[in-house]
């Protein structure tokens, strides 16, 4: 069937089908469909409209790998000087047949807990700060690739959800978690006191771990033995990873999978990935505006 044909079969069954639906079934753009009506007389001023701000929400949730809902779009194409308010952009969205990644419920991987006490808990579950480097929270997950597990420990700015560290590994030793801190210490250069909260593992128990904490001047604290609500913005930050990255396919390999979760953390998650907490701005948008607003008041 010719371009024509089809465009002239779209323009007769638009009603009761969509322009939308249409022309997915037969492999052709909306943008192309409205171009031929306008030489074949025409589609209506607010049809060319909705067909323009369809591909123009599209854009711009590709350019977010795909994972953005109507709530954070919205954010990011009022950043691209579109007015829209959430429901006109939920809108776009099912004519666009655009969708956001959904969270998936997932049993936890328990690492055996320790429960002899090697610090007091000095969160109890009050994960805010006023500042950058106040508090920390880190923890491990594993991540499966068909070689096998890979295990991601990760630290975690409380008052942007930024990470500020991490490592992987193929092994569970306590270098994975003392790769991990010694990345955020040196790249975050906190000042003593520093407070460092994660579970009571085994990795953060050691003498080993504890050493490097107190070398740098930050403040072991750890929740209490078997309860995930003790260190839950560390596990938020998992789930996110996964939903949006992990559990969208399958990884043959280890070392892809450790390319995508650098490419995830540093490229997006950290610098560009709206977060509804933090006013929809990234990390990194987020820690750069107190920094201003610190400057300006002095």
């Amino acid at each position: 069937m010719s371009r024509g044909l089809v465009c002239e079969f779209i323009a007769a069954e638009k009603t009761s089908y969509g322009v939308r639906r249409l022309c997915r079934v037969f492999r052709i753009s909306p943008t192309s469909f409205y171009a031929w009506a306008a030489r074949a007389g025409g589609p209506t001023a607010g049809e060319l409209d909705e067909a323009y701000a369809i591909e123009a929400a599209r854009e711009a949730w590709v350019a977010h790998r795909r994972i953005y809902g109507a709530r954070r779009l919205t954010a990011e194409v009022r950043d691209r000087g579109h007015g829209w308010n959430r429901k006109r952009v939920a809108r776009l969205m099912r004519l666009g047949a655009i969708e956001g990644v959904h969270r998936r419920r997932r049993g936890k991987y328990g690492r055996r807990a320790v429960s002899t006490a090697t610090a007091p808990d000095r969160v109890e579950r009050n994960f805010t700060a006023a500042a950058p480097n106040q508090l920390w929270v880190a923890d491990i997950s594993y991540l499966r690739s068909w070689e096998g597990f890979v295990y991601l420990a990760v630290v975690v700015d409380a008052f942007s959800r930024k990470v500020v560290g991490w490592a992987m590994a193929d092994h569970l030793r306590t270098e994975l978690v003392l790769d991990a801190v010694g990345m955020a210490i040196t790249t975050r250069k906190p000042a003593a006191g520093t407070v460092h909260h994660t579970d009571r593992g085994s990795q953060y128990t050691s003498y080993e771990f504890g050493k490097a904490l107190r070398a740098s001047g930050v403040l072991a604290s750890m929740g209490r033995v078997g309860s995930a609500f003790d260190n839950a913005m560390a596990e938020s930050v998992f789930a996110t990873l996964k939903t949006e990255l992990i559990y969208r396919r399958s990884w043959p390999t280890r070392h892809e999978l450790e390319m995508e979760v650098f490419s995830y953390l540093e490229g997006f998650y950290n610098t560009r990935r709206r977060h509804s907490r933090l006013g929809n701005l990234s990390p990194t948008d987020y820690e750069n505006m107190h920094l201003t607003q610190n400057e300006v008041s002095a």
